[in-house]
């Protein structure tokens, strides 16, 4: 993508009304930009945005939105909020968003690792975190979206019982996670499958294939996914 092409889209999203960022947290409080310039969302995302009750689901490095439109698109009784740091990735996910009318949608552009200042205690529901970086190198399992740190700031967020979901490829990442669950107690694995399409699905909305699923598949690669609570 071009460089202009990027800039482009940086100057679109934030006309969008289902956009919100912060994506260097430079802000002493927790405010995000939309459209209609600085709010502060937190402990009111329900109300304010949404305009009902509904629940919250997060998608974590959601990337161009799949997973999170699609969920949406399924089950119209839930709120879904997707959160990635590329700009240009939460265009492609907002954009087909407002075109398909989903008001059940919305989007977060800042770091995963920042989320916290933006939602208050057991504002969410579930988080779902699909095919994320790996961080295959062992001095970097700080940042694996599944390491202790991060499971700590999602407690924070979750109400009692939430659900978690990862979906990977990754065999690394998948040992890694199962072994920090089982270190972790407070986390409690519901279900664990090791290769979700060797035989009918158990959950429905396994079925939804991300752009980077699509890749891992023709490649061969066995998709991992790992359901659980960490309060």
């Amino acid at each position: 993508m071009s460089r202009r092409n990027k800039l482009q889209k940086f100057a679109e999203v934030r006309t969008f009304q289902n956009v919100y960022q912060n994506f260097d947290s430079k802000e002493a409080q927790p405010l995000l930009l939309g459209a209609a310039g600085k709010v502060n969302l937190k402990g009111k995302w329900q109300s304010a945005h949404f305009g009902n009750e509904k629940p919250i689901t997060l998608e974590l490095a959601c990337g161009r939105g799949e997973y999170t439109l699609d969920l949406a698109r399924r089950y119209p009784d839930r709120n879904f909020i997707g959160v990635d740091v590329k700009g240009a990735r939460i265009w492609k996910g907002a954009k087909i968003a407002l075109d398909e009318n989903l008001s059940n949608t919305v989007f977060l552009r800042t770091r995963i690792e920042l989320i916290n200042p933006f939602f208050a205690a057991n504002e969410i529901d579930e988080i779902w975190i699909t095919f994320p970086d790996p961080f295959l190198k062992e001095r970097k399992s700080r940042r694996r979206l599944t390491a202790p740190n991060f499971l700590k700031r999602y407690r924070q967020l979750l109400k009692e019982g939430g659900l978690v979901h990862l979906k990977t490829d990754d065999p690394t990442l998948h040992e890694f996670t199962i072994e920090t669950l089982e270190a972790d107690p407070k986390a409690t694995i519901l279900y664990n499958n090791e290769d979700i399409y060797s035989e009918p699905l158990l959950f429905e909305e396994l079925s939804t294939k991300t752009y980077y699923e699509k890749m891992h598949l023709e490649k061969g690669r066995k998709i991992k996914y790992v359901r659980f609570t960490i309060n």
